[in-house]
């Protein structure tokens, strides 16, 4: 039997960063990692960049959390992105802000922010543990350590981080969960959020897979609801299933059960300009190749691989003359141009997921502490509790607000 004033299950960014606020308050902790590695799904984020935070106030990020963001008021109020910003710039982490104002170490290589979180926890006296938990141990309705395959691991503080169940070959197998409901805890439905989708126009997203579209708008929309449900300027990617990238992952966090709804996603290929304006630059364009066969004629217009596409759904002839065309089929295509519609079938895996939707009922947490409401000495920190955000960085920072409210409290 070994003792610590605080044990962490999951080596991740939310039990990394508590295990360091813990070290630095001169707590004994472990960190204890199944799958022998620190910062696996760290190392895949922002594309292996690792988008940190986002450089915006906590008023921002709360905005976009779309579910039980006001669980997070007290920890953001604690640690908001400007904290995140120092406690890596003091480790030595030299960062900058893009566009959306997310946040990148300069090096554009998540590597150095996991290194720098694990030197972080050794040099605070952390000890990384390379065990599998189990169960926890729970004596008179108080946790008291956790019962692991090699041994068993006891602590004034017991906290579980982790994760959710995307990207499970990182580690995150769900395992929280269930020690969750252990003791008792809610967790809600498990399901994938910030994923790609797939479409019931499979095949014509796939005759254009690989484009990545710039400035572009999605809308999201929910049959038999006026109000879009997202509306947002940026980039997306089509793909061999159906659509991808920034803006679609971002929508993906608003779509409900498909088996009771239908969703559509619209594109604005050209955000830009107004109908008449789209209008007036393709008759310029008609007007300079008056001969020229349809299908050749909206190169300056649109990127080639997805010219067949608009074609197709405007029921222009390829072949006719763009002198011919009359005014109904312009204004087609036009509308065409404004408003490609997509309608969503499904989302992919939760295991192609960036983040899991769903978890532990933070109903059931203290959000000043996380501590758990059902057992004493037990919290529940980042991804495995029910609260997740857009893509910009404020996953992360809901991982590093919760861990150091837990160790705010603890120390």
């Amino acid at each position: 039997m070994r003792r610590f004033d605080a044990v962490i299950a999951g080596a991740g960014a939310a039990g990394m960063f508590c295990a360091v606020q813990l070290g630095w308050r001169g707590k004994s902790v472990a960190v204890i990692e199944h799958s022998g590695c620190q910062g696996r799904k760290l190392m895949i984020t922002g594309k292996g960049r690792c988008n940190v935070t986002n450089n915006c106030t906590a008023d921002t990020v709360m905005k976009n959390i779309p579910r039980n963001s006001k669980f997070m008021y007290s920890a953001l109020s604690r640690f908001a992105p400007e904290d995140v910003m120092s406690f890596f710039e003091c480790l030595g982490v030299e960062l900058k802000t893009e566009r959306g104002n997310r946040v990148f170490p300069v090096s554009d290589n998540a590597k150095d922010i996991v290194k720098a979180l694990v030197k972080a926890c050794e040099d605070s006296g952390v000890q990384f543990i390379d065990d599998e938990v189990k169960v926890l141990i729970i004596k008179d309705g108080r946790a008291e350590g956790f019962k692991c395959e090699h041994g068993d691991y006891y602590a004034d503080s017991v906290i579980v981080a982790t994760g959710g169940k995307s990207y499970p070959r990182t580690g995150s197998t769900g395992d929280g969960y269930r020690l969750a409901t252990s003791v008792g805890h809610k967790v809600t439905a498990i399901t994938p959020s910030l994923c790609p989708v797939v479409t019931y126009e499979r095949e014509e997203c796939a005759s254009a897979m690989g484009l990545s579209l710039r400035n572009c708008t999605l809308t999201l929309r929910e049959e038999d609801r006026d109000k879009p449900i997202f509306h947002e300027l940026g980039e997306m990617l089509f793909t061999h299933f159906g659509l991808s990238g920034p803006l679609v992952l971002s929508a993906s966090a608003h779509l409900g059960d498909m088996n009771k709804s239908r969703y559509y996603m619209d594109i604005d290929l050209k955000p830009a300009l107004s109908h008449e304006q789209l209008d007036s630059r393709i008759l310029r364009d008609f007007g300079d190749f008056p001969n020229r066969d349809f299908q050749n004629s909206l190169g300056k217009l649109l990127p080639s691989k997805i010219i067949p596409l608009i074609i197709k759904r405007c029921g222009i002839d390829p072949e006719k003359k763009v002198n011919q065309i009359t005014r109904e089929e312009r204004e087609r295509l036009v509308s065409t141009v404004k408003k490609l519609t997509f309608t969503v079938k499904c989302m992919r895996p939760v295991e192609e997921a960036i983040i899991t939707r769903g978890g532990v009922d933070v109903s059931q947490i203290d959000p000043r502490s996380m501590e758990s409401k059902l057992c004493k000495g037990l919290y529940f920190i980042g991804e495995v509790l029910d609260v997740d955000a857009y893509t910009g960085g404020f996953n992360l920072q809901i991982a590093f607000s919760t861990a150091y409210s837990c160790a705010d409290k603890i120390g």
